[in-house]
């Protein structure tokens, strides 16, 4: 039987259509759910200079459909992960249609690029599969290898962030009845 799940909000502005972050409990994940526009705002989050998994949603101006692009950030030498790649994307000409970004990594730094790659490769089939979006990722991310224990740690991890997601306003993984 489901059990009931608690989830934080957090309105980091006050305001709801500003940045969120978002926990579960008994979860180490975290969430970020960052405007396009207030993305220089969010160089204070600590969380952002980690390793984890971004999602870039729009939708098309000509078809009203919904578009995500999903992408993974590793910790780079000058200290700067997920925010940084979020900035690069930003200033990329051809990912210029993204309004809104959330952002998954946790709160123990626990993810490598192996987990990273895991995730990217599993958020990506579940997007595809589940036909609700239009997935921008021009090629399949490797699932990279992992054991059998880290595959179930990820896959959990995994459950918990399509609740989070989902809180979040985006029914990126469920699919079209």
């Amino acid at each position: 039987m489901a059990r009931g799940k608690t989830i934080q909000l957090y309105l980091m502005d006050s305001v709801p259509k500003s940045r969120i972050k978002c926990t579960l409990a008994n979860w180490t994940g975290i969430a970020y759910k960052i405007p396009r526009t207030e993305l220089e705002k969010a160089k204070s989050i600590n969380y952002l200079k980690q390793s984890g998994v971004y999602f870039l949603f729009s939708t098309s101006d000509e078809t009203q459909e919904n578009i995500v692009y999903i992408g993974q950030a590793g910790t780079r030498k000058n200290g700067e992960g997920i925010l940084n790649r979020l900035q690069e994307h930003k200033r990329n000409p051809d990912k210029d249609y993204w309004t809104e970004a959330v952002a998954f990594t946790t709160t123990n730094n626990t993810f490598g690029p192996t987990e990273i790659s895991y995730l990217e490769n599993q958020f990506t089939k579940l997007a595809i599969d589940s036909k609700r979006y239009i997935v921008k990722n021009s090629n399949e991310p490797s699932l990279g290898h992992v054991t059998e224990e880290k595959e179930s740690e990820l896959e959990e991890y995994i459950d918990y962030a399509k609740i989070v997601i989902g809180a979040l306003g985006y029914r990126i993984f469920e699919p079209i009845i």
